[in-house]
């Protein structure tokens, strides 16, 4: 999958071999409301919309996949059903589980600490990284998984070389990496650091000190953080854009690094079959673009 500012193209190779496009104009809700494009609101409306994108790219791929065997294709209540899921699993697994583990650890270990403490978001930001890498790490053992880190590999590399101006083919491609530093990759690992901060700022001025909140209790402070979640990954996404421009400066470097280790796991070399049909879709994308631009 491809998007330029006013285009959305996705390509797929069909099990014939032949590569087929969907493409078509791409208008963002920032579009028809220009105060989403201020910073930190942008930032927000890019993560939701990358989500339901991706989501869709997966789904278009799917159903091609599902065409050549003549079953029942997804429809527009299974796509919405499977975001529906996602955005619940990504809720479990990355906000509660890591908080009341953190809780646990923070009670019954030696450190003894509570939600308002900075210690206790620390704990809670390594168990969402842990969970985080053991979740791809399992997830990339199977096949189809394997596959779609072989195409965002693909993707990078194509991106990489239209950036660097050279002749969008699968030789000049192919050499460049897989790592890519406005990867969404990178981007989570910016908004973990960012809540631990943030969290730590936030939950003493709502917790008084010494009040040690029941397990119930610890729920609202969930939803709290799912509702920070909206200004942190505004936050991210403007530091991001701003490091991934800056590459030449040490510390942007730094802060940008974690995201690009993680991507060895989120990535992986692609074949140069796939290489082009990550192509395919840029030049579709580029096509609609300057098509859009001109009128």
């Amino acid at each position: 999958m491809m998007r330029s500012p006013k285009a959305l193209a996705i390509a797929v190779r069909k099990s014939n071999g032949e590569i087929i496009v969907r493409e078509a104009p791409w208008r963002s809700v920032s579009d028809r409301m220009p105060l989403l494009k201020k910073p930190f609101l942008r930032g927000v409306v890019t993560l939701g919309e990358a989500l339901v994108n991706g989501i869709d790219a997966l789904t278009f791929s799917a159903n091609q996949a599902l065409d050549d065997e003549d079953e029942e294709q997804m429809g527009f209540w299974a796509l919405a059903g499977t975001i529906a899921l996602a955005l619940g699993m990504g809720v479990v697994l990355f906000v509660v589980l890591p908080h009341y583990l953190a809780l646990i650890i923070g009670r019954l270990g030696p450190l003894d600490f509570e939600v308002r403490s900075l210690s206790f978001h620390a704990v809670d930001g390594v168990i969402k990284m842990a969970v985080f890498i053991a979740y791809i790490w399992i997830i990339s053992r199977f096949k189809d998984i394997a596959r779609v880190f072989e195409y965002h590999g693909a993707e990078h590399k194509s991106i990489y070389a239209y950036e660097s101006g050279a002749e969008l083919t699968v030789d000049n491609a192919r050499g460049f990496s897989t790592l890519h530093p406005r990867c969404g990759t990178a981007f989570i690992l910016i908004v973990l650091m960012i809540s631990i901060l943030l969290f730590a700022v936030v939950f003493p001025l709502i917790i008084p000190a010494g009040q040690k909140p029941g397990w119930g209790m610890n729920l609202f402070f969930v939803g709290i953080k799912i509702l920070l979640l909206f200004p942190i990954a505004g936050m991210a996404y403007e530091l991001n854009k701003y490091a991934s421009g800056h590459m030449d400066r040490l510390i942007l470097r730094a802060a940008i690094a974690p995201g690009l280790w993680v991507q060895k796991l989120t990535t992986r070399e692609p074949s140069d079959d796939q290489i082009e049909v990550a192509l395919v879709a840029l030049k579709k994308a580029l096509a609609i673009e300057a098509a859009e631009t001109s009128v």
